[in-house]
């Protein structure tokens, strides 16, 4: 019999760190820190990159259902139409006050 594959795991950006300070902090290398924590090398060499770089370590986002995308959509939607009525109605102003 063939055994399942798993499906990819969810990784948080905590778990992410103590990777990175295994092998910058503590000195393990790469391969041992592989061996410790079941991630591939290059998944730790990237982290390690992002970490020396100032950048946040990554974290996948959760599936999202098409309600949600389509939430999402339209706040940003609604948070673009609040940004444009904000200009017109400075416009306005503007206009009213040098017509006068």
């Amino acid at each position: 019999m063939s055994k399942k594959q798993p499906g990819p795991r969810r990784i948080d950006a905590e778990f992410k760190r103590e990777v990175v300070r295994m092998v910058l902090d503590q000195g393990m290398s790469v391969q041992e820190t592989c061996a410790a924590m079941g991630i591939g090398a290059t998944a730790i060499r990237r982290w390690i990159k992002l970490y020396r770089a100032g950048d946040a370590l990554p974290v996948p986002e959760p599936a999202q259902t098409p309600e949600q995308i389509r939430i999402k959509a339209l706040e940003a939607e609604l948070r673009q139409m609040r940004e444009d009525n904000d200009i017109l109605k400075k416009a306005s102003a503007f206009f009213a006050r040098n017509l006068r």
